[in-house]
């Protein structure tokens, strides 16, 4: 006789190399804002989804992201002393997605190069271009420390990301 879990009742479970799915899952219950890093690279602009961004620190003022070792765009971030982190405005999950798909997908969409040869996108909620000033290894994904040197900003709906799926949080 089979038994059905409560749903109101919390999974409870030990991390191993069989419950990924799971620890997915339990990781997907924090709302987050979604980015787009890019970079210049050899093979011209690059860029990234993540949605592992977080201030550090206002003085100096600091950011982090991570980025996964297995992922194919790693060598270009890897490689990038300067980059820009965009936050996604609701309006832009069409962006996120194309850029989810394409690491080149900037040779389609509009955007500017600034003084560090770092693709720039407009319409965002926040940019911050930075210069990389550490790296620290954290399991399978490397944190990318960067200052930032200038920031722009504009009032707007955020995209998040929420349970493997897009969504927006009310103002």
């Amino acid at each position: 006789m089979m038994t059905m879990q409560d749903p109101n009742q919390p999974k409870v479970f030990s991390p191993d190399e069989n419950s990924g799915r799971q620890l997915r899952d339990a990781f997907g219950k924090f709302a987050t804002g979604i980015t787009v890093i890019t970079a210049a690279s050899a093979d011209g602009p690059v860029a990234i989804v993540a949605n592992s961004f977080s201030s550090v620190s206002l003085d100096p003022a600091l950011v982090l992201w991570s980025v996964d070792r297995a992922a194919r765009r790693f060598p270009y971030f890897d490689a990038a002393n300067h980059y820009a982190i965009h936050v996604l405005a609701a309006e832009q999950q069409d962006l996120c997605t194309q850029v989810a798909r394409n690491v080149h997908a900037l040779n389609d969409v509009p955007h500017e190069i600034n003084a560090d040869g770092v693709p720039l996108l407009d319409h965002c909620l926040a940019r911050f271009e930075c210069r990389r000033v550490a790296a620290h290894d954290a399991g399978d994904h490397v944190i990318v420390v960067g200052q930032v040197q200038r920031t722009s900003m504009r009032d707007g709906v955020p995209l998040t990301f929420f349970a493997g799926g897009f969504g927006t949080l009310p103002r």
